[in-house]
């Protein structure tokens, strides 16, 4: 069974920073390409970073400069760092990998940045 847990969402200041992590378990991690998507309220999913199996990334406009994400293999973990957050981060971050052309999610992690 695939399982991608995600943890670190909470609630922050404008200009503060939050750290979530992603562990996986029931693939071969190290083959997996990762990502992280986030679903602001009422808006549609969107991804915001990806890190590929040979350690390449991407980061949407709205977060690049901001955002950093990595990934140790060893412990079958996607991490994004994210810094200088703003309100219009908010949202739930979902942790994404992609395996053998199949698509595997966590549940997901809310994210509020709030004076």
């Amino acid at each position: 069974q695939v399982q991608l847990v995600e943890s670190g969402g909470g609630l922050v200041q404008p200009e503060g920073s939050l750290r979530l992590s992603c562990v996986v378990s029931g693939i071969d991690f190290r083959l997996a390409d990762m990502n992280w998507y986030r679903q602001p309220p009422e808006q549609q999913r969107q991804l915001v970073a990806s890190i590929t199996n040979t350690g390449d990334t991407n980061f949407s406009e709205s977060v690049k400069g901001r955002f950093i994400i990595s990934r140790d293999n060893a412990k079958n973990t996607v991490v994004l760092q994210m810094n200088s957050l703003k309100p219009e981060d908010t949202a739930i971050y979902y942790c994404n990998a992609r395996f053998a052309f199949l698509n595997y999610w966590g549940q997901g992690t809310r994210v509020s940045v709030s004076s």
